[in-house]
């Protein structure tokens, strides 16, 4: 297990919590918590190790256009960055809806 740690600046606050996907075979579960200050931070706990740099660039990609304050738990079992990236996506709509 690794566990890896991120921070991006932010500019809107959130009210809600989120909770989608499931911590299984090839798939992962996303968390989200209004974090309560000016920025958000990342928790990734994954069963593979040695793709932090890809985790980054994907994380990267999302706070590039999520600017929610937010404090994010991800708990991976293997999945690909598309459904990273999907399961981010999922989560940040649920926020919006």
């Amino acid at each position: 297990m690794e566990k890896l740690n991120f921070s991006y600046p932010a500019s809107t606050a959130v009210a809600n919590r989120v909770h989608v996907g499931v911590v299984a075979s090839g798939d992962l579960e996303v968390l989200l918590e209004p974090s309560g200050n000016a920025g958000s931070t990342v928790t990734v706990t994954t069963s593979v190790t040695g793709f932090g740099t890809v985790w980054k660039s994907v994380l990267d990609r999302f706070f590039n256009h999520f600017q929610g304050a937010v404090a994010v738990e991800i708990n991976d079992f293997g999945a690909t960055p598309g459904l990273v990236m999907l399961r981010l996506e999922q989560a940040a709509e649920a926020l919006r809806s």
